[in-house]
């Protein structure tokens, strides 16, 4: 019995980094798309584009969706139109955002934290993941929602703004902050393909000061490191995307991805995957 296909919904580079690593495996592959990157062989590229819900195919079997909502509102329809024209789906991975708990101010934090997203776009992440579940309920689709940091790797990292001189905060005033390598997001995702229901935190599993991100990403570039500023400074030079980053503060539990998943991250530290880049 052949094994069922495999739908990307979304075919940025966490999904084609999976998509590398189930067509060596031999699954029937597909990816949803309304960009024109090249197509590797043994992937069968549908354009589409999820905000035209004509466009859409009836996608079956199982699916990754790392599609982001459109910007500029609370809900995600989006996420209305893939779900209305779904066919019969096996298992569905969500790319979601921890974001979605808002500011824990520096608590470690598990997935049994209530949601308290502060921006439009956690919340818009918080919207799709309703409707999933919601869909999924229905459906009797297995869902795994993963919650996931920043992701850097490489072509990831911010070294044109290092390249600049652009200031960071003081990582004595710096929140807490978590990521995740490309490469173990990948992994992660298989693994909740393969095994994964409900919500899981994925990350290195070692948060650190967002600042510290930064000063590491200068060293290992070889670059300068970046001027150090206050929280008053930075209010006054930081563009309001950036200060809404630097308003939250959590490190993210990913015992349950460890226990259910058997995820372990490859990059356990930023120096290891900064090693890696």
């Amino acid at each position: 019995m052949s094994p069922p296909a495999t739908w990307l919904i979304g075919h940025g580079d966490i999904a084609a980094r999976v998509g590398e690593r189930l067509r060596a495996s031999g699954v029937p592959l597909h990816a949803l798309s309304r960009g024109s990157r090249p197509t590797p062989p043994g992937l069968t590229l549908h354009p589409a584009d999820l905000d035209q819900p004509d466009s859409l195919p009836a996608v079956s079997g199982r699916v990754l969706y790392t599609a982001p909502p459109a910007p500029g509102a609370e809900s995600d329809p989006r996420m209305q139109a893939f779900l209305q024209a779904a066919g019969p789906i096996e298992v569905l991975v969500y790319l979601s955002t921890s974001g979605v708990y808002g500011d824990c101010g520096g608590d470690w934090v598990d997935e049994q934290r209530p949601p308290a997203p502060l921006t439009a776009r956690a919340a818009r992440r918080l919207d799709a993941e309703s409707q999933l579940q919601a869909w999924a309920g229905q459906q009797g689709t297995r869902l795994a929602i993963l919650r996931v940091p920043g992701i850097y790797g490489p072509g990831r990292l911010p070294l044109e703004r290092l390249r600049e001189g652009r200031p960071v905060l003081d990582p004595a005033q710096a929140p807490w902050s978590n990521r995740i390598h490309a490469e173990d997001l990948a992994s992660a995702c298989l693994l909740a393909m393969d095994r994964g229901e409900g919500l899981y935190n994925i990350s290195d599993g070692t948060p650190s000061r967002m600042s510290d991100y930064f000063l590491a990403c200068a060293r290992h570039a070889g670059l300068a490191e970046p001027p150090l500023i206050s929280w008053e400074q930075a209010q006054a030079q930081f563009s309001p995307q950036l200060l809404s980053f630097y308003r939250e503060s959590r490190r993210l539990d990913i015992s349950r991805a460890r226990q259910e998943l058997g995820f372990e991250p490859r990059y356990p530290t930023l120096e290891a995957g900064l090693a890696a880049c």
